[in-house]
Formats: C-alpha cells, structure tokens, sequence
C-alpha cells in the first residue's frame, strides 16, 4: 500500500510552500521558472547545428544521416505538441512541464554518451518529447498563473529569454565543441535541467481551470501526427529538392488527406484533441496565421544573411554569426517592453506596427546593404519589429482561449513556431537559389546580393499580410 500511495503522489500536483505562495510577487517566480525552459529549448535548437561538421567527422557518416539529429527532435515536436497541451488540460500543467524537465535533461545526459549515431538519434527523439512537455506548457503556465493585468509583460519576458537562447546558441555551441567536442552541447543541458525541475515543482502553482478529464483523443493524434509531419518534411525537402519534386509533392498530398480526416474527426467527436471553436475566434485565428508568417520572416532573415555575409561581404563565419546576432539581441531587449505596453494599448496597434516595421527593414536591406555595418543596422530594424510584434501577439492568444484549454492553444501556438520555421526556410532558399543561379556569368558576389533583394522583397511581402492579419484581431489582450 505504500508503494502505491507513493506512486499516486508523484501524479498529483504538489502545492507551493507557503513561504512561496505568500509573496506577493509569487507569479512572477512561475514566470521566470519558465524561462528557463523557454531558454534551454531556443538553445537546444540552434545549439546544434554548429555540431553537425564534427558529428559527420566523428561518426564518418554521410550529413544526410547527420541531419536526422536535428529532424528528429524537430519531428516529435511537431507531431506531438498540441496533443501534449490537451493532455496537459487535464492532467495538470506544472506536472506535464516539471516531468518534461526532468525527461529532457535525462535524455540530454543519454545524448552526451550515445556511442553511435544511431543511438544519438533515438535518444534526440526521446529529448524531443521532453521538449514538447516543456513546450506545450510554457505560455498556458504564464497565462493561468498571471494576473490578466500583466499577461502581456510575462509572455514579454519568456520571448526576451527565448530570443537571449536562440542568439546564444551557435556561439555557445561553437565554445564547447571547441573546448571538449560535441558531446559538452548535450551535458551543458544537466545543471539547467536539475535547476528547472527543482523550480518548477517548488515555485509554479498548483494547475487551475483544467479541462474535464474525458478519454484522450488518440484517434485524433494518430490522424494529426502524420499530417503535420508529412508538412513539416515536404517543407523541409522543399529546400534541397524544389517544391516540384515527386517526393515533396507526394508529401504535400499525404498532409492534406490526413488533415481532412482529422478535421472531420475533431468534428465528430464530444471529446476533440482540439476544439475547432478557438479558430472562430477572430481575435486567436489572426494570432495564429500572423505568427506562423512571423517566424516564417524572422527564420528566413536567419536563413539567407549569412550567405550575403559570407559570400558577399567576404566575413569569417564568427563574425557573419555575430552581426546576425543583431536580430535576435534587439528582439530581446524589446520584447519585454512591448508586453509591457500591451498590457496597457493592447495587442492590434503593437503587432501590426511590429510587421510593419520589419517590412521597412526588410525593404531597406533589398535596396541598401553595402556593407556588414549596414547590415547589422538593418537586422536591428528587424528584430526591433520582431519584438514588438511577438508577445502582444502571444498573449493575445492565450487570453482569447478560455483558461480550460489554455494547453491546447499553447500547444497550437508551439507547433505554428516550427511549420512557419520551415516554411520561412523552404521558401527563402526556393527563392535565393532560383535568383542567385539566374545569371551565372556574374561573379558570386553580385549573385549572392540578387538572390538576397530578392529574397528579402519575399519576406517583405509576407511581413505585410502578417500586418493585416493582425489588424482584424481584437485591441486588448485580454477581452
């Protein structure tokens, strides 16, 4: 009976000390506690990339065997993320998310000893479903632990730290891997993780507003899974093959069936994975369409920046890494302010202001980028916009989700971060490399500047109609 009562505590939510829930201040402590796995999962993501030169050198493997250390991660995270905010709906938010800890830092210890690269790559997977416990959860924990008064402000802080992780990730990673080798990437995960779990079981509180426990919508998951995976691979085959290609297209057609069939499944069903309802909420349905060309913007600016930096401007890799870091840096720094302000004018004039701003800098590189002093002014334009768009927009979902499925709108949010991820690079790479190819009697340079105005002008365009996404959305961020 005692291993019984035993296992029975580990899947109930424990309560906040009381020295914890006492402070007046207490939410923010949840709010910072969550940044930590907002920062660790941007880090995680851009941290390895930088290994993949030295993983395909160790491993003598070919880099299409390489990559799938990265596909993986980024597949389970797709597939699985917004089945794990419906879970996360009923079975408890701050449980889902401190497990999630606790299995990302295991199975990042397990990726520091994997002896092969096949072993690596399972364990990658494993560490992507921590990632989605983590992830699923991270905004709906802010928003149901937060006064509505200052929602904007704390998913502010989230998207600084997210940012802080993203700019850190490829100078860290390349720190590491020179002073011990690949493996210091995943071992680096151990203290933040251990901090994270200790954090999160003491300091988030205890889930409220959860969803009716009902039987789980497997159904649902078995059909959504393979359609977002078979749309987040034909953008990612997109890049190296064309949206032309058989297999891409063959991809493109197996997302649209099972979307269909999932679509009339969450129809048919009292108990849906997700509730169709939120997208006739205008004010959620243009947060989500704006925010998915948003990072299609903000991955494509990441994506082709360092081919004009390198190619053009004849920059070392460090330093093409560090005038990107423009981008994300400013992003950081005035995503807080811009939750803050939101949280006083609302999220319409800060998101649509945001797009635009970005279109302008975007508009400007096409026309103007001479040199890399130039460049990084621009890229600082950019993330300027970036910034102000990214938590107004945020938090305006999560406050036009009713509470109960504060999970599944996190999950939604999370899983149009890596479709739009893909979209923005599959397109930028389309577009760069048609351009830049054009005329092949021009020196390397000069086609390199083509195919990045080019590129930029596409990016422009899609900043743009994010903007008009976000100008038919509600003006507060809490109705």
């Amino acid at each position: 009976m005692q291993s019984v009562s035993w296992w029975n505590k580990l899947l109930v939510e424990p309560a906040r000390p009381a020295w914890v829930r006492k402070r007046p201040d207490a939410h923010w402590l949840a709010v910072y506690t969550v940044c930590i796995g907002a920062f660790m999962g941007q880090l995680d993501a851009s941290i390895v990339t930088v290994a993949f030169p030295t993983l395909q050198h160790d491993f003598a493997a070919p880099i299409g065997e390489v990559e799938w250390v990265a596909l993986s991660y980024l597949l389970v995270l797709v597939a699985t993320v917004v089945g794990a905010g419906r879970f996360s709906d009923m079975v408890g938010r701050k449980l889902l998310y401190t497990y999630g800890f606790a299995l990302f830092t295991v199975s990042s210890v397990a990726c520091g000893l994997a002896p092969n690269l096949t072993t690596l790559i399972v364990f990658r997977a494993i560490q992507g479903i921590g990632a989605v416990m983590l992830q699923a959860n991270s905004v709906a924990l802010i928003a149901t632990s937060i006064p509505p008064e200052h929602l904007g402000r704390g998913i502010g802080i989230q998207g600084a730290f997210q940012a802080l992780g993203l700019a850190l990730g490829p100078t860290v990673g390349g720190f590491l891997i020179a002073l011990g080798g690949w493996r210091l990437i995943f071992f680096v995960n151990l203290p933040a993780g251990i901090l994270g779990c200790v954090a999160g079981w003491y300091l988030l509180p205890r889930s409220r507003y959860l969803a009716k426990r009902t039987h789980f919508d497997w159904w649902g998951l078995v059909l959504f899974a393979p359609a977002s995976v078979a749309l987040f691979g034909a953008l990612s085959k997109a890049r190296e093959v064309g949206f032309e290609s058989p297999v891409v297209l063959g991809m493109f057609v197996i997302a649209v069936l099972f979307l269909v069939l999932f679509l009339r499944r969450e129809r048919r069903t009292d108990a849906p994975m997700v509730d169709l309802n939120l997208f006739r909420n205008p004010s959620f349905s243009a947060g989500i369409s704006s925010g998915l060309l948003s990072y299609a913007v903000l991955f494509g600016i990441l994506f082709v920046v360092p081919f004009l930096a390198e190619r053009s401007f004849g920059l070392s890799t460090g330093i093409a890494g560090l005038t990107l870091t423009m981008l994300p840096a400013t992003l950081g720094i005035t995503a807080p302010y811009a939750g803050r302000m939101a949280d006083r004018i609302g999220a319409r004039p800060l998101t649509v202001a945001g797009m635009i701003l970005t279109a302008a800098g975007l508009l400007i590189a096409a026309l103007f980028h001479e040199n890399a002093g130039v460049l990084a002014a621009e890229l600082a334009l950019m993330g300027v916009g970036l910034g102000l768009f990214t938590p107004p927009n945020n938090a305006a979902i999560m406050a036009s989700a009713p509470h109960t499925q504060s999970g599944s709108a996190g999950g939604l949010l999370n899983m149009t971060r890596s479709i739009g991820t893909a979209l923005g690079v599959a397109l930028t790479a389309l577009v760069f490399g048609f351009v830049s190819e054009a005329d092949s009697s021009a020196g390397i340079s000069v086609m390199t500047a083509h195919g990045f105005a080019a590129t930029a002008v596409l990016l422009a365009l899609m900043a743009l109609l994010a903007a008009g996404f976000a100008a038919v959305r509600g003006g507060r961020v809490r109705a």
